[in-house]
């Protein structure tokens, strides 16, 4: 994330006059202060947009073409209205927007994620988790934040505790002699969702691989590992030509940026999926795709609780 500080310095000052005064200032990301960001979006004129939330950190990272162009404090769930995390799509945009849950309280700026309530908006940072599951951002980012994001934005909310997972014992007992043989079983309906963004999500628990089209799941493989999923990784696809896929690390917390990168010929052989899904996917992947690896199980969190994918039907 040095690359992103540094970069963000030298480009907040002109930022910060063409906006209503926000508050971008110097210093270390983990330095920021409750209702601070850096926004820098010249850095990355354009392409597609990404959005990774951290609760462990309280901070919000957007990046462009793959490149880091903002980070902000965000104040998140606070007990028992606990933020989901998972992969989402933004479902809605509206900018005065007022809350059918909580006595009509504003919500500015609002993007919604799921229809029974959560959603990235403007609001107040005491510099805790402290909303009933929303994301809250600064008004100012919040703003800017809303005028270069489409509906089907990918966002990634996490609170990846970055401890090494090994897979569960029945898992192991069936792993054939030939670690590196592909699995066979596979789910395939496209007609579910006929356009729209396209995001993976690949489990280390269940090796188990989703796609979604437009936040509606449209297929599923398993997928052997040749090693355990270690920590939470996120990628866009930058190309596709006839060596295949071309994907594009992006750094999350706690990464720095020499893990940052294109995902390696090396990297992509450890996964193994059936040879017939493998063509049907990467038959419909196009630049701006999103890739999540994580550790935690598609059907629940490390701590029981509901691992939210994607809810796209109200």
């Amino acid at each position: 994330m040095l690359f992103l500080i540094s970069v963000l310095l030298l480009a907040s000052a002109p930022t910060a006059q063409v906006t209503a005064a926000p508050p971008v200032v110097p210093g270390p990301i983990e330095n920021l202060k409750p209702g601070e960001f850096f926004w820098a979006p010249q850095i990355a004129p354009a392409g597609p947009v990404t959005m990774i939330v951290s609760l462990k950190v309280q901070r919000a990272f957007v990046y462009r073409n793959g490149v880091p162009i903002g980070v902000s404090t965000i104040s998140s769930g606070k007990a028992g209205h606990e933020t989901p995390t998972g992969i989402f799509t933004i479902l809605q945009k509206e900018v005065d927007h007022k809350s059918n849950l909580y006595n009509d309280a504003a919500m500015p700026f609002m993007q919604r994620l799921t229809w029974d309530g959560v959603a990235l908006h403007a609001g107040a940072l005491p510099g805790y988790p402290a909303s009933h599951g929303c994301v809250r951002l600064p008004l100012a980012f919040a703003k800017l934040l809303y005028g270069v994001t489409k509906l089907g934005l990918t966002v990634v909310i996490t609170d990846d505790a970055l401890v090494p997972e090994v897979a569960p014992a029945d898992m192991l007992a069936d792993v054939p002699e030939d670690n590196h043989a592909a699995p066979t079983s596979y789910r395939w309906r496209p007609d579910r969702a006929l356009t729209g963004p396209v995001s993976i999500v690949v489990s280390g628990r269940d090796r188990r691989l989703v796609v979604l089209r437009n936040g509606v799941e449209i297929g599923s493989a398993a997928i052997r590992l040749d090693a355990a999923v270690t920590r939470t990784e996120a990628f866009t696809l930058q190309s596709v030509d006839q060596t295949g896929p071309h994907w594009l690390r992006l750094p999350l917390p706690g990464q720095s940026l020499s893990q940052a990168g294109e995902l390696t010929d090396a990297e992509r052989s450890r996964g193994h999926l059936p040879d017939a899904f493998r063509a049907k996917l990467e038959g419909l992947l196009k630049p701006g795709a999103t890739l999540l690896v994580t550790r935690e199980s598609l059907a629940s969190s490390g701590t029981g609780t509901k691992l939210s994918v994607l809810r796209a039907d109200p």
